[in-house]
């Protein structure tokens, strides 16, 4: 009887197991299949074909295509000290786009300031070892050259024609992602301080995403042409796109890569003056002839102003803590356009090279005179 039993406990343990293994059709039957669902087949519903594309999306595919290959990451390698004061390599990222089939690249001054190695990576994954052509701090590029093959330069276009609401695409390198996209508009229009402090006339601001990375890479029109250089965003202390970003112009560039070129630095006109800016207030104070204007306080000896006849000041005075010279020339006019502060001076000096000649109206005590001046080569003076 026991026998009998266990013989069959075994065949129904093996029948379940049997029908559960290999027969999950017949297990159906049984009400076993599928206990948690609804038993039903799978019916699914797949496109006949490839996605047709709509007029906007057939265009940010085309600006892609056409601007990807000539955008280049940059890592750039600086020695800093840790806290033994040892020396360590400490890496930085950013973008770049090459110019000419000989290899030059342009990217921003702060990707590759103070670096000992700088490697450019092209769309393709290769890895190339860049020099530096030249460089400009003041408005914030560097001019690199790589060797490589097969390079596909970028088309630049005029940035003196563009409207806010036009439609912008950045590509580059943001928080190391090579090769992303990103689309906006021009918001506006506007003068900013560079990172160095230096002014950046007519930057483009966008609210394209731009991030870290995204330096020195290009900012583009609806046809796929370079109009600016990635270079800002502002933050408010969160190193994140906030909507706000800034491009340098590419005409800006376009008028110091000849330079950069050919001197590796950009010559820079200069008046040959220590000069103070005059506000209404002291020039009230001052006894001018003239609300406001740049006071010439030194004359640089031998300087562009010195060979034109510029007159310094002699008599020592204080502006707060500062020390001041007195009973100089008060630069009212440039060529015309009124001269109100330094700044002034600096928006017409942008316009000139060294060499040409200019005309610069300015009191001598009551007396009102226009100067030619040849303008003289920057040397780190005031103005």
């Amino acid at each position: 009887m026991k026998f009998r039993r266990l013989l069959l406990v075994l065949l129904l343990v093996g029948g379940f197991w049997f029908v559960t293994t290999h027969l999950p059709e017949g297990l159906g039957r049984f009400g076993l299949r599928n206990a948690g669902g609804s038993g039903s087949p799978l019916s699914l519903t797949e496109a006949q074909a490839a996605p047709a594309f709509d007029a906007e999306e057939q265009n940010n595919i085309a600006v892609y295509k056409k601007a990807l290959p000539s955008v280049v990451n940059i890592t750039s390698t600086a020695m800093t000290f840790n806290f033994f004061y040892g020396q360590v390599p400490q890496q930085g990222q950013g973008s770049g786009f090459i110019l000419d089939k000989a290899g030059h690249v342009l990217t921003n001054f702060h990707v590759i300031a103070d670096a000992n190695r700088i490697e450019v990576m092209t769309s393709d994954k290769h890895h190339y070892k860049a020099t530096i052509v030249g460089s400009d701090k003041v408005h914030d590029l560097a001019l690199l050259q790589i060797s490589a093959p097969n390079l596909q330069p970028v088309t630049l276009s005029d940035s003196s024609e563009l409207v806010v609401g036009q439609k912008v695409y950045a590509i580059g390198n943001p928080f190391g992602l090579s090769g992303t996209m990103t689309r906006g508009i021009i918001s506006s229009i506007r003068s900013i301080r560079g990172p160095e402090g230096a002014p950046i006339e007519d930057a483009i601001q966008t609210d394209a995403a731009i991030n870290p990375g995204n330096s020195g890479g290009p900012l583009l029109n609806s046809r796929g042409e370079v109009i600016g250089i990635n270079t800002l965003i502002a933050s408010n202390g969160v190193e994140q796109s906030s909507g706000i970003g800034f491009a340098i112009p590419i005409n800006t560039a376009k008028a110091v890569l000849g330079d950069l070129t050919k001197y590796g630095r950009v010559r820079r006109p200069s008046l040959g003056i220590v000069s103070l800016a005059i506000s209404p207030d002291l020039a009230d104070q001052m006894g001018l002839p003239a609300e406001s204007g740049v006071l010439v306080q030194k004359v640089i000896p031998g300087g562009a102003g010195d060979r034109a006849g510029l007159h310094g000041g002699e008599q020592q005075a204080y502006l707060g803590n500062m020390q001041i010279t007195l009973g100089g020339d008060l630069i009212v006019a440039i060529d015309g356009h009124q001269i109100t502060d330094t700044a002034d001076i600096a928006t017409i000096m942008e316009k000139h090279q060294p060499g040409e000649t200019i005309n610069v109206t300015i009191y001598r005590g009551r007396k009102k005179l226009v100067l030619k001046l040849t303008l003289g080569e920057n040397r780190e003076v005031n103005t």
